[in-house]
């Protein structure tokens, strides 16, 4: 039986905008499709829209760029089956990236780097895979629910503050939480910022 396709939503050539990869120059692969319907999420049109393509189709959209980093993103990649193309992008020599809610364990072992980004619910062993863990924090965050993501901060594993919607009051809020837990970090979109997709 024929593997099924993915359904993704865009394929771009940017620079990464946020996180501890923030300025590294990456091909966007945005899977289509989230359960999760977060009220402040940027990318909702990826929730639904998409084209379905074959692993083949994909890897000769992403070759067309000069860049050999890919951030597999959506949506929500989990919810689709993409360690296959993962692997396959591994052997031809790709740095593999994910962005992911973190909500079901998923086989990363071909992703390079993997930042989880938890909402409503986290899969404990997600928070343990990650090499970043990304709070989005607003004037409505719960502070003590955050705490429980400090722990998994260690030499694998970065945990950053990012302002909703950089709004300066929830930039205040961030810095105030980092220089009270001074191993956190502060995670702007800078490709906001920059006016850049």
């Amino acid at each position: 039986m024929p593997r099924p396709l993915l359904k993704v939503n865009e394929i771009f050539y940017s620079l990464q905008g946020e996180g501890p990869n923030t300025g590294m120059a990456a091909v966007f692969l945005r899977l289509a499709g989230c359960s999760m319907n977060c009220p402040f999420c940027d990318t909702k049109y990826a929730a639904a829209q998409g084209q379905e393509m074959t692993d083949g189709d994909i890897v000769s959209a992403l070759e067309q760029y000069p860049c050999r980093n890919v951030i597999i993103t959506g949506g929500e990649p989990t919810e689709q089956d993409f360690a296959p193309l993962a692997r396959t992008l591994k052997q031809r020599g790709w740095t593999v990236h994910m962005e992911s809610n973190g909500a079901q364990d998923a086989d990363v072992s071909d992703i390079d780097f993997l930042v989880v980004s938890p909402k409503k619910h986290v899969h404990e062993n997600m928070l343990k895979k990650a090499h970043a863990i990304k709070i989005v924090v607003g004037q409505e965050t719960d502070l003590t629910e955050i705490e429980k993501y400090f722990p998994y901060a260690n030499a694998h594993t970065a945990v950053c503050l990012q302002p909703e919607s950089n709004k300066q009051e929830n930039i205040d809020l961030c810095v105030k939480l980092i220089k009270q837990h001074p191993f956190l970090r502060l995670s702007l979109q800078t490709h906001k910022l920059a006016n850049i997709r």
